[in-house]
């Protein structure tokens, strides 16, 4: 993939975002569409009723091969590898020795000696590092970010929309995109270009039914041109990582760098159902399990609010009292409840509790906001 200016990456899209009058942004160290000419609230509107495209090549591919591949990728990342099948996907999270959360990513088990991993743009390279350097002999950990581009095709009418474009995917194992189950893959075959076969997988970060395309990056011009061309019709459009967000925060997704990081582990951002604590081993299991049996100082909530006023990141959340019990850690406007709404930390010890008031300090100005349990809105993945 290309360099722009900057010393920024580019996908092999960038062309074509230009050419439709996206608005880029860095982000992870690539140059990725923001937002197009109508909006982030259109795109955001798009996915929830109709279909939303998002070129989402910033991601990062790493592919784990040799024997007993998977046995190893198992003793490294939280979830349990062994409770999916080949075909299956799993969320799983890269933690440090001390609990703290270095990556979160989807794993791809093909076979039990070739695994494919999909961490953020801005960790792959240290979670490439730390594998690499676990590896045991014959395990061969290879950087392919350049060799695919990633396509996600969210919302109500992606089934349809992929049933036009992706025609190969109709008869091959699983069956039908109608039975595709959520967090499996199918490899199809491609659009006709100079490369290999597509991987459709029922995943997303959108809470959407939908699906993500790993796309041999040769072929990702073709793919997106005939995605667009199927979407528009039925009232879909391109989707920049601004909608991306906005869609996410509904849901109550975690964003790495703002609600995992470093110092948030699983077990406060309330993820322990993607940590296999049964495991006798993991990166992190000993810190992991000890903050698990002695119950986390604090937890991820979601805050809604109930006044004018849009929360943001990093801003101090407030009891009744007006006594500061948490901090923000994603926050936006709402498209779809027309209204403010926020992922933050909160300090077990204050007794805040799920529909208790708080607020949030805007600048100066307490926005109060009720506590509740995401997501948002009424998810749509199953």
């Amino acid at each position: 993939m290309d360099t722009a200016s900057g010393d920024l990456r580019t996908s092999p899209l960038h062309d074509r975002h230009v050419a439709r009058g996206a608005t880029l942004g860095a982000f992870g160290g690539w140059s990725m569409p923001l937002s197009y000419p109508d909006g982030t609230v259109a795109e955001h509107t798009a996915v929830r009723e109709a279909v939303g495209v998002f070129d989402v090549s910033h991601l990062g591919k790493l592919s784990v091969t040799g024997p007993d591949a998977a046995t190893f990728v198992n003793r490294c990342l939280t979830a349990d590898l062994g409770k999916i099948s080949v075909e299956h996907a799993q969320y799983t999270l890269c933690c440090a020795d001390d609990g703290g959360v270095v990556d979160d990513l989807i794993v791809y088990l093909a076979a039990p000696d070739d695994v494919l991993l999909v961490p953020n743009a801005a960790n792959a390279q240290a979670v490439a590092a730390l594998l690499s350097a676990a590896a045991p002999a014959g395990v061969r950990v290879v950087d392919r970010h350049d060799d695919l581009a990633v396509l996600a095709v969210q919302g109500p009418r992606s089934r349809e929309v992929l049933g036009e474009v992706l025609p190969g995917a109709t008869g091959v194992a699983p069956g039908h995109l109608d039975d595709l189950d959520y967090m499996a893959f199918v490899d199809v075959p491609g659009t006709g270009g100079p490369q290999a076969d597509i991987r459709v997988c029922r995943t997303g970060y959108t809470g959407e039914h939908g699906y993500e395309l790993l796309v041999p990056a040769g072929d990702a011009g073709a793919v997106w041109d005939a995605l667009l061309a199927a979407v528009e019709p039925l009232g879909g459009r391109p989707c920049g990582l601004a909608a991306r967000d906005t869609l996410r925060t509904e849901m109550g997704y975690p964003l790495h760098g703002q609600d995992l990081t470093r110092e948030i582990t699983p077990v406060q951002a309330g993820l322990g159902w993607a940590v296999g604590f049964s495991k006798p081993e993991f990166w992190g299991r000993a810190a992991l399990v000890e903050e698990k049996e002695a119950g986390p100082v604090r937890r991820l909530r979601g805050l809604r609010a109930s006044g004018r006023g849009v929360p943001r990141a990093g801003m101090a959340v407030l009891d009744a009292a007006g006594e500061p019990v948490g901090v923000t850690t994603s926050g936006t406007f709402s498209p779809t409840l027309r209204t403010g709404i926020a992922l933050a930390l909160i300090d077990t010890a204050s007794g805040v509790a799920l529909d208790d008031p708080v607020a949030v300090d805007v600048r100066g100005r307490p926005l109060p906001c009720t506590v509740v349990k995401p997501p948002f809105v009424p998810s749509h993945v199953r």
